[in-house]
This record gives C-alpha cells, sequence and structure tokens, in this order.
C-alpha cells in the first residue's frame, strides 16, 4: 500500500466511509439496520405496483429486523448481533434501511426517529428512502434534527437513465433526482445515494457515464452494487426472457470497470459500498461455487454469479488492483 496520504487525509486509495467515520466521531461507528414497516409509493398503488422490478427486501434483510417488533427490541437485537464482529464499536447509527423510510405523515416519522435517537449510545440517524418520498416539511424537520444528532439521507437512485428508470418500475425521473439531491445539499443535511451497475439495457459504456453526472451532483457519499438478480422478483423473468439485455459483469470485469469508474470521480464523494451481496438461498443463480469464481457456463442462460465471494474480499480485490495500476479516485478528474 502506498505511503502517499491522498486529499481525503488517509492513505487508501479511494476516500473511505470507513475513514470517514472514524475521523467524524473519533472511533469506529456501526449501522444498525432496522424494518419500521414502511412501503413504496411504486408498490402500494399511490404510483404504481409490484415495486422495482429487482427488489426483494428479504433478501438483505437482516435476520434480527422483523417490522412487528417495537424498534428499541430491533435495535437492542441489532446491537447484540454486532458487538460479535464489532466489539469496538461503541456508538451506532441506526439505519432505517428497507422500502421508502420518509414514506409517511410527519408526525409519524418524528415518533419512529425520536424513538430510535432515544436509544442508549445511538449517535444518528441513516434513512433510505427514494427521491419522491421528500417534501419541504420533512426535509425542515431533519436540518433541524442535524444540528443535535448526525443525520444522513440515502437516496435510491439507482440509473441515471430515465428510460431505465421506467424499465425497472421506480416511476421518477433522474432529473428529479438532481433537484432533490441539491435540496437536502443545501439544508446542510448529509446527502448519500445509491446506484446499481448491470441495470437491463444499459451497456458498460453508458454505466461508466454515469461519473459525470454523479461528479457534478453535490454528494457527501455513495453506494454501487452491481445487479444481483433475485429468486421471485420481475427482473428474474425478464432475464430469462431477454438475457442479452442485460450487460453481466464477471468479477474480474466489474473490478476493472469500477476502478476506471473511480479514476474519473470527484474525489470529495465518499465511497461506502463498491459491490452488494445477498444470501445464497435468494441468488436466481444455480450455479454457485464456494471459490468464488463467476462458474457461468451458459451466461446467456443464468444470472451473473460471483459465487460465495463475501464483500470484504471484493474490497480488498479492487484496493490491490488499484495499487497495482498505481491509480486511485479522481486520478483523472476534471
Amino acid at each position: 500500500m502506498t505511503n502517499e496520504v491522498y486529499q481525503w487525509g488517509h492513505r487508501r486509495r479511494f476516500n473511505s466511509y470507513t475513514e470517514h467515520i472514524r475521523k467524524t466521531f473519533g472511533g469506529r461507528m456501526q449501522k444498525v439496520v432496522v424494518d419500521a414497516g414502511f412501503t413504496c409509493p411504486n408498490r402500494d398503488g399511490t404510483k404504481g405496483v409490484g415495486g422495482c422490478t429487482y427488489c426483494n427486501n428479504d433478501a438483505f434483510n437482516p435476520s434480527y429486523c422483523n417490522p412487528v417488533e417495537p424498534l428499541h427490541s430491533q435495535i437492542a437485537k441489532g446491537i447484540s448481533f454486532h458487538l460479535v464482529r464489532y466489539r469496538k464499536a461503541s456508538k451506532y447509527l441506526v439505519y432505517f434501511q428497507p422500502y421508502s423510510n420518509t414514506y409517511a405523515s410527519l408526525p409519524r416519522l418524528k415518533e419512529l426517529y425520536e424513538e430510535a435517537l432515544d436509544y442508549p449510545n445511538v449517535a444518528g440517524l441513516v434513512i433510505g428512502t427514494r427521491p419522491d418520498c421528500v417534501d419541504k416539511g420533512i426535509l425542515e424537520y431533519l436540518r433541524q434534527l442535524s444540528k443535535r444528532v448526525y443525520i444522513q439521507i440515502e437516496y435510491g437512485i439507482e440509473s441515471c437513465f430515465d428510460k431505465t428508470l421506467e424499465r425497472i418500475n421506480r416511476q421518477h425521473n433522474f432529473d428529479l433526482s438532481k433537484q432533490v439531491i441539491h435540496q437536502t445539499h443545501n439544508l446542510g443535511i448529509k446527502t448519500g445515494a445509491h446506484f446499481i451497475f448491470g441495470l437491463p439495457g444499459e451497456s458498460e459504456e453508458e454505466m461508466l457515464s454515469y461519473v459525470e453526472l454523479i461528479s457534478g451532483l453535490p454528494l457527501d457519499s455513495v453506494k454501487f452494487h452491481q445487479l444481483q438478480i433475485v429468486q421471485g422478483t420481475r427482473m428474474e423473468q425478464e432475464f430469462n426472457e431477454k438475457p442479452d439485455d442485460f450487460f453481466q459483469f464477471t468479477l474480474e470485469g466489474y473490478i476493472s470497470f469500477i476502478v476506471k469508474f473511480l479514476e474519473r470521480l470527484n474525489p470529495s464523494v465518499v465511497i461506502e459500498r463498491f459491490s452488494g451481496e445477498i444470501p445464497p438461498r435468494f441468488m436466481a443463480s444455480s450455479d454457485i461455487n464456494a471459490a468464488g469464481n463467476v462458474g457461468v457456463q451458459n451466461p446467456r442462460m443464468q444470472p451473473p454469479s460471483w459465487g460465495l465471494i463475501r464483500y470484504d474480499a471484493v474490497l480488498r480485490l479492487i484496493e490491490k488492483e488499484l495499487e497495482r495500476q498505481n491509480t486511485w479516485q479522481g486520478k483523472f478528474y476534471m
């Protein structure tokens, strides 16, 4: 690893969220996911039904989350769960993750957020939502809240192309995402965004073009995930019917793509994740092997699979490739 300290203040070759949090809080901070029982406007009929075509929240919702349980019970179980692996964490961020966590009346949101913040050693909230599920009242409340605790809104943007957003049933466009990101940032609220690489109909060149759009937005942080096709989703059926519409990343190809993307990304943007993982039982691909190889004999017939490789291993491979190429986030940022 290089001995150079980059402009973000550490030696890792990208602007790491882990290091950012350590610098912000003076130590390790762990997110605890809770399920507050929200839904989405493209699911309940307000804008559409069925939700996003790729979505099955059970695939990433931790086992300790149960929307029928009170928040304090979920938080307690989550902290106990994380203490096994993250013993150095003394403070926690409650992460409202499943579905759209601002999709309720303001009084109801205040009740839920304050309940989470009242739990011992909770230092703030991370709120996952959609750009069409906030308004001036909600954002003003979160602005006031951010004066005393850590508040981050994480917007699911997913794609920068309206053709893709329509295809995956998002029921909003990219212009709205840009407007809301600017509005949130201008209020001083920490603003994050989530993007998926590999959505149907997008080429590698189109996905790489995201970088200029993302770099021009006032984002504090981003998460990137490769598309994972989950059992029982409408996207699984779509893949089976039109596999040629999907750009399928091999593990090696994805690492190469991420390196090219990072080199062009605004260095001020903090990276929370480079890829996603779901339990094997949810994977639509039947060709999973413990070695972590792609293992797809006929990619036209099966969704892309990287085997059982975990995120930490993917991250190490990305950092190793950055070092091998002697490159870093923002090297070619203009």
